[in-house]
């Protein structure tokens, strides 16, 4: 499916609907309540359509030239969900299926999604973005093209979901052996991403982030730690 024909299939939707501000470095100019937000319930993913597997494959690659258009409700739909959203609901485990792998379906990467006007955290059974902060916490991701593209992804591990009680595998407890992990996770939805990118003729960056100042304001727990971002947007126009 096109872009355009995508546009004409959109319902309507205003949540993300606004001028992007541009971000201030003193975290104090951006609100950090998510009072003034409303979760967002996304429209129901497509699971069909699309550039085929080895077509996306032979397109992929990082763009870091992108756009501020923001992307349509059904594409940031569709975006989430095949980054790391449920594919099943009979997972290893007893947990549901995902997107994408993870140790012994441990599902330990949190998806925080950073919009113009705030940070969400992707919440993957109901399929929908639940407030975080509200303010412009793009610049946070990275310079560039990073501060203004319409979805900003931050990969965040949270240690607490490795269960230790009861676990096959006896070395998910080993600090070392968690880091191999998650940075492998981390990694299969980031691909997941940039494959959904190359299908759908969008742009994507993955890359470092701030992981000092993004702490406090996602209110992040000590058990959580922020790894990467990944920039998703349209191409800018030459």
């Amino acid at each position: 499916m096109d872009r355009r024909t995508f546009l004409k299939t959109v319902p309507a939707f205003t949540v993300l609907a606004g001028t992007a501000s541009s971000f201030a470095q003193d975290a104090g100019t951006a609100s950090s309540s998510a009072q003034d937000l409303q979760p967002i319930t996304l429209v129901k993913p497509q699971t069909d359509g699309g550039k085929s597997v080895l077509a996306a494959l032979k397109e992929r690659r990082t763009i870091r030239n992108i756009s501020a258009e923001k992307l349509p409700p059904q594409m940031l739909s569709n975006l989430l969900w095949a980054a790391f959203g449920v594919n099943r609901q009979a997972g290893p485990s007893g947990r549901v299926g995902r997107t994408a792998a993870s140790a012994s379906n441990s599902q330990e990467i949190d998806l925080y999604v950073a919009l113009p006007q705030g940070v969400y955290l992707y919440e993957a059974v109901p399929h929908r973005l639940a407030p975080v902060a509200a303010g412009d916490f793009r610049a946070r991701s990275g310079r560039g093209a990073a501060a203004t593209a319409p979805v900003n992804i931050f990969y965040v591990v949270d240690l607490k979901k490795y269960v230790i009680e009861g676990q096959p595998d006896r070395n998910i407890g080993d600090p070392e052996v968690q880091k191999s992990y998650y940075f492998v996770a981390t990694g299969l939805i980031a691909s997941n991403v940039y494959l959904f990118a190359a299908s759908q003729g969008l742009a994507a960056w993955f890359h470092n982030c701030d992981k000092t100042n993004t702490v406090k304001e996602f209110k992040l727990r000590p058990e959580q730690r922020v790894l990467f971002a990944q920039t998703v947007g349209y191409p800018a126009k030459a």
